[in-house]
């Protein structure tokens, strides 16, 4: 009992206990903290994996965005060329504005009418571009005179065969 009394007096004894206590502490804080990390290393791998597969769902929605783009341009490009009835539309388009500019500025000279005439070519292809608003269609919803403006234009074209009966006519 006298040694045991002694070891528990000891200043070396209580310093080891104390350690231990210390040690045993560090070890429990050890853990915790060992678990918190794994458990935020699982969050940031699947918060990783997550934002890996949106990206890769965006990327595929922009090329998918980026295709249609490009073959709506190209239909836009073809319909421009091949299109007979478009292209004459556009000419009358010109033709019009053109015929406007120069009654407005200067009646009766070539070089206005030539400079009116690429001025309007320039304005529809700005439009065409998408760089401004069609006038066409604001010219239908503000014109006073209405359809028949358009009455007398399409009157005003020849037909095939109304040319065909002028020709025999003068034949003759």
């Amino acid at each position: 009992m006298e040694t045991v009394k002694t070891i528990l007096t000891h200043w070396f004894f209580w310093g080891f206990i104390l350690g231990l206590f210390l040690c045993v502490l560090s070890l429990i804080a050890h853990s915790k903290t060992k678990r918190e990390y794994k458990r935020l290393k699982g969050h940031l791998s699947d918060k990783l994996e997550i934002e890996a597969e949106k990206m890769t769902e965006m990327k595929e929605s922009i090329d998918q965005l980026k295709k249609e783009n490009e073959n709506l341009r190209l239909k836009i490009g073809s319909a421009n060329v091949k299109d007979d009835s478009h292209a004459m539309e556009r000419e009358l388009e010109i033709y019009a504005r053109a015929e406007k500019t120069m009654v407005v500025n200067a009646p009766g000279f070539a070089q206005a009418w030539e400079k009116a005439k690429e001025g309007a070519l320039d304005e529809l292809e700005e439009e065409e571009a998408g760089k401004s608003l069609p006038r066409r269609i604001f010219k239908r919803f503000f014109n006073r005179s209405g359809s028949s403006v358009d009455a007398d234009v399409v009157e005003a074209l020849p037909s095939d065969s109304s040319n065909r009966k002028e020709t025999s006519d003068s034949e003759a």
